[in-house]
């Protein structure tokens, strides 16, 4: 984080994007000292600790609010989203997190218990007022047990992925539990720490061996090998289709830890072998539409990045907080080092839409990105440096007009 002095006056600058995350929202002086100030949001409810992981670690954070009993919630800022976690008496009785992949829809649908034209659909529909689990269950897509069991999955996975992060601030709030929230997980809060430690070791094992969920499994000699039923289960749907490491998870139903478990155990027999995916040429208006963004996104990169290093973080967090429709173009898209964007997952997030609609839409959505990045070199780069890159940027528009029609 970039250092700031308090003027004369009493006045500090902040970060956009630390501005942009209060919001509006009245702050409170809670503590101060000759080397720190902390202000705070208290009527979300007491704060009780905050600080940044590194010397303070998750696993401190858990046994701390478990050995003294806390009651309250436990709030991560991390590089690409948040979580927060719950406890009552010290156990912890709930999670949430907005990271795209955590969310319940996208558990479900990982679980192989509804399929991705209803994830879709409700990404398109948004956040009614009502749960998603509730409406899904009340129209007979999933029984009431399913959705169980996947929100003890949901809650159970943010914790777990939690000890995979070193880096990151925290803020521990003391308030109440809504009832309707607690979920009844299958371990105690020590527990899950051991076991969320326990995987994050073996996750490194498998990462060995499974070193992309975008490669593609092939069978290899199976015969005269002994095999359980999930190992049966996983070699089935790889001879009937062939599919990525992640659909092959999400179609076994094994939940992602499991299912990498599994497939590691299947390619130390010898029975399958990874393959590196065939990369997906976007061709036509779109792939011209994806080359010229991307020309200016990596102009954009190569210049901010030098005076703001952690410019491509914000832009992924960006790009995962658009709103609908944006935030289904970039689904799983993940920003590239030098600042583009993978123009295969796109197009597969895009499937199933008419051609028009295709190029309006993904030209909308990078339009998006591009205005934020100049909102970010206009706040980074001297101010003629910044002009001359806008205006370079600026001509991507004009190209793009006549690519989807929209020109003179």
């Amino acid at each position: 984080m970039a250092k700031q002095k308090i003027d004369s006056t009493g006045k500090i600058g902040i970060s956009s994007q630390v501005a942009a995350a209060i919001g509006p929202r009245p702050l409170e002086e809670v503590s101060f000292s000759a080397h720190h100030a902390l202000l705070a949001d208290t009527d979300a409810g007491p704060m009780m600790m905050a600080g940044v992981l590194g010397e303070v670690t998750v696993t401190d954070l858990l046994s701390f609010s478990n050995m003294f009993r806390k009651n309250g919630s436990l709030l991560f800022s991390l590089k690409g989203g948040s979580k927060e976690l719950f406890f009552s008496e010290g156990e912890i009785v709930f999670a949430s997190s907005t990271f795209p992949h955590e969310g319940l829809p996208e558990v479900l649908y990982d679980l192989g218990k509804i399929n991705q034209a209803t994830l879709k659909k409700i990404k398109e529909v948004g956040n009614a007022g009502t749960p998603v689990g509730k409406i899904l269950v009340e129209k007979e897509i999933i029984a009431a047990k399913d959705l169980w069991l996947a929100i003890r999955q949901q809650v159970e996975a943010i914790i777990y992925s939690l000890f995979t992060f070193q880096d990151g601030s925290f803020c521990m709030r003391d308030r109440t539990i809504e009832k309707d929230k607690i979920v009844r997980l299958s371990m105690n809060t020590q527990n899950l720490i051991m076991e969320g430690l326990r995987r994050v070791d073996e996750r490194a094992l498998y990462a060995r061996e499974v070193p992309s969920m975008e490669a593609v499994p092939v069978l290899g000699n199976q015969r005269g090998l002994s095999l359980d039923d999930d190992e049966q289960k996983m070699i089935e749907i790889i001879r009937d289709d062939q599919c990525n490491v992640k659909e092959l998870i999400r179609r076994a139903g094994f939940g992602d830890f499991d299912g990498l478990r599994i497939l590691h155990g299947l390619i130390r027999k010898k029975i399958i072998t990874l393959e590196e995916p065939a990369v997906a040429e976007v061709k036509g208006d779109l792939g011209d539409l994806l080359s010229v963004f991307n020309g200016a996104l990596i102009a954009m990169t190569k210049q901010v990045s030098v005076a703001h290093s952690s410019f491509l973080d914000e832009v992924q967090i960006f790009i995962r907080d658009l709103p609908q429709p944006y935030s289904y173009v970039f689904r799983d898209v993940t920003v590239g080092k030098d600042g583009s964007v993978d123009g295969g997952r796109i197009m597969a997030n895009l499937d199933g839409l008419e051609e028009g609609d295709k190029k309006r839409l993904l030209a909308d959505a990078l339009s998006e990105v591009v205005y934020m990045e100049c909102i970010a070199a206009k706040e980074n780069l001297p101010s003629e440096e910044s002009a001359e890159l806008i205006k370079r940027v600026q001509k991507v528009s004009e190209r793009i007009k006549s690519l989807i029609g929209r020109g003179e």
